[in-house]
Parts: structure tokens; C-alpha cells; sequence
């Protein structure tokens, strides 16, 4: 069925930038029958996290639709009928009936509710888009305040704001009717959710701010960076993760949801579909579901949509269950990953694994190494039974041209996969020199990062690092 949110999204994939292709792993686990969740909520919980899905209100009366839903999701997001055209379609006239209709189902059914979205640039009503400077700017307070406050209590959290920032190289801000009341409505809109309902989590979300090193992920993260520094209230940052062939998961989008988190905000994935089928589409999956896995604070994942047949994307079969109901390959590599465990849990066979294997820990850092004017530190990331990834964190002291980092592991372990720079190694295969693959240059106080797998052949012993600049 065509909705603005299709017509509206398919004109952006089409000007998606491509991410690196993830290289997915399959791991053969064994796990404690107890363990193993059978549904996708279940599975989600062992680590703490939720499995969440969009429902539309008008698909609630079909008895498969709502009894996946019901079985498998515990993280249930508004499709279109809490944004501002459906609960605000005349000024100071508000219409809540489908809005309400899903939060009652989801609920009475013990699940909890993600509102999308208070204030975005797209599918606003039409009295809406007529209106510029202070008449909109208090149209839109309005309507973030009346419909938080509606929902008070009954929401766990809000994507307060919806896609404000500018796809390609600038990194800036999105021109649109609310952008031009000036700079700080994000602000703004972020200080009177937080008035009208206090105990919602306040997100920001956003599409294409997957990839680390693309310009538009860096602005959104120096606006998130800036808010916590002024005490803006925001607590979490979405990432709709809309994926295909042409923009497929990047290969660093661990290090995006890490970086984040680091800020001091909760990470969720919002929005997950990844056009294709059989086990390209599975280990796509596999990939983002196991990145979120490697961050304490990516606290759940949510598909958009049920079944391929109820997606805005329907022709690219982009979810977990196939038109008629069915299980697909990428069901059984989401359920696989999730109850193979997350940065609670660890990932492999309890029976197996040696004592000295650390409890995962992904945000905790060694000492740092200073070499000159930078700073190197590591983070720990998932492992398996046979390896472990590693993200270094290169920080400069002082202004600097370029960098260098040496990452020295220890028999038998090697290094495997690298990502994020340019690695070179001695003869001995122990020690691995990491440049930057393009400009080193760095201010004082920014960061960069890389990562790597270690096989670790039996020692789980963290790798040393050197940092030297010019």
C-alpha cells in the first residue's frame, strides 16, 4: 500500500551514499537449552535489549499479521499513525484514535511503545507547511507538547526529532519550513518533550548516518556531542538503518554505535530492513544485529514491519518473514545472533571457553600509550569462541598531521580482518602498523578509530599499542 513515508523514503535510497559491504560470520554455538530464546523478544532479553516492530493500525484485524507481532516483538512503533498529519490534521484539532488504537494493542499485549515522531520536515499536515517563521516555530512546540503529554507514561520513548539533517558532503543541517525558524529548534523541540513528559527516553533519528566516516554522521554526532556538553536533554540516538545493494552496512558500523554511545546516549536501531533474499540478506542482518550486540548501550532493534507484503519496500522482500507469514533465512541469522549473546553474555560454548577469556567489556580501555602528540586506546569488541575484535581510538593531544599506530598481539594470535586504515606488518605477522587510508589530520582533542580481528589460538590477552605523530 502506498503511504507518503513510501513515496517519501524512495526518493532518498536512490541518493544513498554506498557503505563497505559487512562481511558477516556464521558461528557454530553451542548453547545451554535454557539459554536459547525461541521467539525474536525472547532471544533479545537474554541480553537485556528489545526486538521491536511498526504496526499499522489498519493491519490489526489480520489475524497472521497481529499474531507474529504478538509472538515475536516486544517493541511495538506507530508506522505513520503518530506523526504529526494523523495526530494533528487541523491546527489545535488533534485526532489520537489510531495512535491509541496501536498503543492499547500493544499495551494490553505486555509490550512496550517507541512514539515516532513529534517533529519532522515530512508528512506534516497541510496548515502546517503553509507556516514559517515564530507562527511555526510555536505551532510546532505546540504540537510536540500536546502529544507527549497525551502519551505521558505511555511511551518509552520518543523520536522527538525525525531526519533533520542534509544527505551528502556537508554534514549540515537539512533546509526545511522548521530549520528556518532558526538554528536551535532542535533544541527547542528536544526541551518541550522533556516538560511534557519526563519519564520518556528523548531521541534524535535519523537514515544514511551509518557509515562512521560519512559527513553526515559526523553532524549528527556534533550535535549530539554539543547538546550533552549544554545539558540539552536528550538520552538516545536512532539509526533507521535502511539498507540495499547500493547502500549496504558498512563494515565500521560497530564503531558508529560505539562512538555514539561513548556521548553518554543510548543507541537504537529503528528502522531495520535490508533489501535481497536467501543468505546475502541473512548475514546482512547478521551483521547489524551482531554490531549492536558489541555496544552496552544499543539497547534494542526494531524491523520495519511484519512481513515483506506490509513494507513500504515490498518488491525488495526486505524483512524477517516472507509474505505468506514464513520464517526466512534472515529470521533464523537474527535469532541465531541474538541468542548467541550480547556485551552481557558471553558468545560462546560456557564449556569450552578458557578461564583467562575476559568478561566482555567493549567500553572499558587500557591504559593509554602516548607517542608524540596522540593517544592510543582499546576498546574490546565481540568475540567467538576462536576470536575477538579489537577498536583502537586514536585521540590527538595537539594538532597533528597524520598518525601511526603499532598493534602488537602475542603467540599464536594473528590478525585476521582489519578495518579503517591502511595496515602494514613485520616480518614476525605480530606486529601490525596502522596508518590512516586517508587524511591523518587531526585537531586537538578529535578522535579516529580502527579495528581488527584477533585469532586468538587459545590467549585472550589484550593486544599493546604504540601512537606516534607528525
Amino acid at each position: 500500500m502506498t503511504t507518503p513515508r513510501l513515496t517519501h523514503r524512495r526518493g532518498r535510497l536512490v541518493a544513498a551514499v554506498s557503505g563497505l559491504a559487512v562481511t558477516a560470520v556464521t558461528v557454530a554455538l553451542a548453547l545451554p537449552a535454557a539459554a536459547a530464546g525461541s521467539t525474536l523478544q525472547a532471544a533479545a532479553s537474554e541480553s537485556g535489549r528489545y526486538f521491536g516492530t511498526a504496526i499499522a493500525a489498519s493491519r490489526l484485524s489480520d489475524g497472521t499479521y497481529s499474531s507474529i507481532a504478538n509472538r515475536e516483538f516486544n517493541m511495538i512503533t506507530a508506522e505513520n499513525e503518530m506523526k504529526m498529519d494523523a495526530t494533528e490534521p487541523n491546527q489545535n484539532q488533534f485526532s489520537y484514535g489510531n495512535g491509541d488504537r496501536i498503543v492499547s494493542w500493544a499495551r494490553s499485549n505486555g509490550k512496550q511503545v517507541r512514539g515516532h515522531a513529534l517533529a519532522w520536515h515530512s508528512q506534516q499536515p497541510g496548515w502546517m507547511q503553509n507556516m514559517s517563521g515564530s507562527s511555526l516555530r510555536n505551532a510546532m512546540l505546540n504540537h510536540v507538547t500536546q502529544v507527549a503529554t497525551h502519551y505521558k507514561g505511555q511511551v518509552y520513548a520518543w523520536d522527538v526529532v525525525n531526519e533533520a539533517f542534509a544527505d551528502g558532503s556537508s554534514g549540515g543541517r537539512r533546509d526545511s519550513n522548521l530549520q528556518r525558524t532558526g538554528n536551535d529548534w532542535i533544541e527547542a523541540a528536544f526541551r518541550a518533550a522533556r516538560a511534557a513528559d519526563p519519564g520518556a527516553k528523548l531521541c534524535y533519528n535519523d537514515y544514511n548516518t551509518d557509515n562512521w566516516s560519512h559527513a553526515k554522521t559526523q553532524g549528527v554526532y556534533n550535535m549530539v556531542r554539543d547538546f550533552k556538553a549544554r545539558g540539552v536533554p536528550i538520552d538516545c540516538v536512532g539509526f533507521q538503518a535502511h539498507f540495499n545493494s547500493g547502500n549496504p552496512v558498512p563494515s565500521n558500523y560497530d564503531v558508529t554505535l560505539r562512538n555514539f554511545a561513548a556521548l553518554g546516549v543510548d543507541v537504537q536501531i529503528t528502522e531495520l530492513d535490508i533489501e535481497g533474499s536467501g543468505s546475502s540478506q541473512a548475514q546482512q542482518y547478521q551483521g547489524v544485529v551482531q554490531a549492536c550486540l558489541s555496544v552496552s548501550r544499543c539497547t534494542g532493534i526494531t524491523v520495519w514491519g511484519v512481513r515483506d507484503s506490509d513494507s513500504w519496500r515490498a518488491s525488495g522482500t526486505p524483512l524477517l518473514f516472507d509474505g505468506s507469514g514464513n520464517k526466512k533465512a534472515a529470521y533464523t541469522s537474527v535469532l541465531n545472533q541474538l541468542n548467541a549473546g550480547g556485551t552481557t553474555t558471553p558468545t560462546s560454548n560456557p564449556t569450552s571457553n578458557p578461564t583467562s577469556n575476559p568478561t566482555p567489556s567493549p567500553t572499558t580501555t587500557t591504559p593509554p600509550t602516548s607517542g608524540g602528540s596522540c593517544t592510543a586506546t582499546y576498546s574490546e569488541g565481540q568475540k567467538w569462541n576462536d576470536r575477538f575484535n579489537g577498536t583502537v581510538t586514536i585521540r590527538a593531544n595537539t594538532n597533528i598531521s597524520s598518525w601511526q599506530s603499532t598493534v602488537t598481539v602475542r603467540s599464536p594470535q594473528k590478525i585476521i580482518a582489519t578495518w579503517n586504515g591502511s595496515p602494514t606488518w613485520d616480518s614476525s605477522g605480530n606486529v601490525m602498523t596502522m596508518r590512516p587510508s586517508g587524511s591523518g589530520a587531526l585537531s586537538a582533542g578529535q578522535t579516529t578509530s580502527f579495528g581488527f580481528t584477533v585469532q586468538h589460538g587459545g590467549n585472550w590477552t589484550w593486544p599493546s599499542l604504540t601512537c606516534t605523530a607528525s
